[in-house]
């Protein structure tokens, strides 16, 4: 059945050419999960003020504290000396709920429009954002709350990444790749820097609106959301994309090892084949089975690795602006403003890494490389990062583009393998349980990642880098397999291309 016409969509239909829908439903998904992640982002910039060195700021004179009281400036109750653990148990309330609630998400996803998922989603997402922020107006001191608001917020939060790729999936067919999909993919670091830059604002004064401005923001895309998405072309009388369906017969005669050893196709393809086919009343697929999905070949090794690597960077998104602030010794909101170069870097690598593995055809091959690069950055970074602001721009750029590029291009790999299966022949529906399944996997390691930091952190700031360090090899380790497929097929496709030199030097 084919889903209700958005009521703000009317006015477009004077406009509806195929390119411009297809233009502009990739505008507003970016907007939308930039909006995710921007309201993500807040708590790593207040952490720094919810504690902090109280010896160096002016006691105001109405003030009811003791004058002994070294904790007068902090935020109950995180101004006893296990703050950092407190930290990272509210952080990983969200993490936790979110890896769970991501298994659960693409069920519903299957079920319902996605248009009122995702308005649903990110209204009720801009309400928790905004209830964390107004625990400092209401004056609440108690840990249960703010872990009972990131518990919600995580849940509902899983709204967002199934339903972007398969609505995005129904627009674009398997010729819409390369840069733009790549500068799509820039969205979760964008979100970040947002969230950065509005929550740096009122970080040193009322920390509050660092939650309550970017809530309204996500709460108000959730509205637009409502009004102008457009679940599929044929609802707006668009021609849909071609898919994969074609040449379907030619797909489906290779073999499971064969496919596991293919190209890896970047986050456009992800997108690509999502839709897999235009609706068709007559045939409704059936979703894949979890173990299903676990049975075609790569996908725990991409699983795995996307664990560890967003065990990685989520360590980064959340620990990064405190680190900075602890070390470098910036005020709150110089502390924030510089960790958005981390996802600047993070833009830059999601994108190159695209291009080179398009180049070269090796998807597993460009995030291993990526990853080796990325574990002695760390280690610099650490010890000379902090010598100097040049320093400090420099490497946190390289580290960002280091660490998010393969994060980048891991995330949806799997997906594009999947989407081109012949197990799942083009099922949009399914695909979008898998790409549930797959950022349900990673996101276990988003909230190992900040909950570990939370833990290693009171016994120095050097052991925090060696546990990244160490899930990165690690995630590095998980790809062997796949990069060794992808040497076999370059070297075959290279005795191919010599035989047929020879062939046209030397004919019969």
């Amino acid at each position: 059945m084919r889903s209700s016409l958005a009521p703000g969509v009317w006015f477009l239909r004077a406009f509806s050419r195929d390119s411009w829908f297809r233009g502009f439903i990739l505008l507003l998904t970016f907007f939308i999960y930039t909006c995710y992640h921007m309201s993500r982002k807040p708590i790593s910039v207040v952490k720094s003020r919810l504690h902090q060195n109280c010896s160096e700021l002016i006691k105001p004179v109405n003030d009811s504290h003791s004058l002994n009281d070294t904790t007068w400036c902090d935020w109950a109750p995180f101004d006893k000396n296990n703050y950092k653990e407190l930290l990272g148990a509210v952080d990983n309330a969200f993490l936790v709920a979110y890896a769970i609630g991501m298994f659960i998400s693409g069920i519903f996803g299957e079920r319902l429009p996605l248009r009122y998922y995702l308005s649903a989603g990110m209204l009720l997402s801009g309400l928790f954002t905004s209830l964390f922020g107004l625990g400092y107006f209401w004056n609440i001191h108690m840990l249960w709350y703010f872990v009972l608001i990131q518990i919600c917020n995580g849940l509902v939060q899983t709204t967002g990444w199934p339903s972007v790729v398969t609505c995005v999936g129904n627009w674009f067919g398997k010729g819409k790749r390369g840069l733009i999909m790549g500068i799509w993919n820039s969205h979760t670091s964008v979100g970040n820097i947002l969230g950065s830059l509005i929550a740096g604002v009122w970080v040193n004064e009322q920390w509050g609106l660092s939650f309550v401005v970017p809530g309204i923001i996500t709460a108000a895309m959730g509205v637009i959301t409502f009004l102008f998405l457009i679940e599929y072309p044929e609802d707006v009388d668009c021609t849909p994309p071609q898919h994969h369906m074609n040449d379907g017969l030619e797909e489906n005669q290779h073999s499971p090892e064969d496919l596991a050893s293919g190209p890896y196709t970047n986050k456009e393809s992800s997108l690509e084949t999502a839709a897999g086919c235009s609706k068709e009343p007559s045939a409704q697929p059936a979703a894949i089975s979890f173990l299903g999905a676990l049975r075609i070949p790569g996908v725990v090794e991409f699983s795995l690795c996307l664990l560890f690597a967003k065990l990685v960077s989520y360590t980064f998104l959340y620990w990064l602006p405190l680190y900075i602030f602890n070390v470098a010794h910036f005020s709150a909101k110089q502390a924030g403003d510089l960790s958005t170069l981390f996802d600047v870097g993070g833009i830059i690598g999601g994108i190159m890494a695209g291009l080179i593995s398009d180049y070269t055809n090796g998807r597993a091959t460009t995030c291993c490389v990526m990853l080796i690069l990325a574990a002695p950055m760390m280690f610099l970074y650490n010890f000379i990062g902090q010598n100097g602001i040049i320093n400090s721009i420099v490497m946190l750029i390289i580290c960002g583009a280091l660490v998010n590029g393969p994060y980048a291009l891991i995330t949806t790999a799997v997906s594009a393998d999947l989407g081109t299966h012949q197990s799942l022949k083009g099922n949009a529906k399914a695909l979008s349980t898998v790409t549930a399944i797959i950022d349900g996997t990673g996101s276990i390691g988003a909230a190992l990642g900040p909950l570990l930091a939370g833990l290693i952190s009171p016994t120095g700031w050097n052991n925090v880098f060696y546990m990244l360090i160490s899930a990165d090899i690690l995630a590095c380790l998980l790809l062997c397999r796949l990069v060794y497929k992808e040497i076999l097929a370059w070297k075959s496709s290279l005795g191919r291309d010599r035989g047929s030199s020879l062939a046209l030097t030397h004919p019969r």
